[in-house]
């Protein structure tokens, strides 16, 4: 079985999704309801479960730090959160935590997720 190659950074991870067809990002709209536009689909925290979480700290750059989740939805669809740090976040007020805390996990391989 191929191993996954190995994967340092946010755009290597995003790469490796679009090439196996799972670049869905799920993003809170501006009306607080976290959606995916590929899929087009809305989700509540129950219909989500994060299975894989990459956290990246820049090495010289505060604004580098980031943390991807990768989740997967009752329908089986593979998709992915990206949220940034503290102040460099895109995501303002306690909406998008508040939604993430509520989603179950269920941490897996990778090679079962990009395979």
């Amino acid at each position: 079985m191929e191993q996954p190659g190995e994967m340092n950074t946010v755009s290597q991870i995003l790469e490796k999704l679009r090439l196996k067809g799972r670049d869905n990002e799920i993003k809170m709209s501006d009306h607080g309801k976290m959606q995916s536009a590929n899929l087009n689909k809305i989700y509540k925290p129950e219909d989500l479960t994060i299975v894989k979480t990459y956290r990246f700290e820049g090495m010289s750059d505060p604004g580098d730090s980031s943390v991807l989740y990768l989740v997967e939805d009752k329908d089986g669809d593979i998709g992915y959160m990206l949220d940034a740090y503290g102040a460099y976040s895109d995501n303002d007020g306690p909406a998008f935590a508040d939604f993430l805390k509520k989603i179950p996990t269920a941490d897996r391989d990778e090679q079962e997720l990009f395979c």
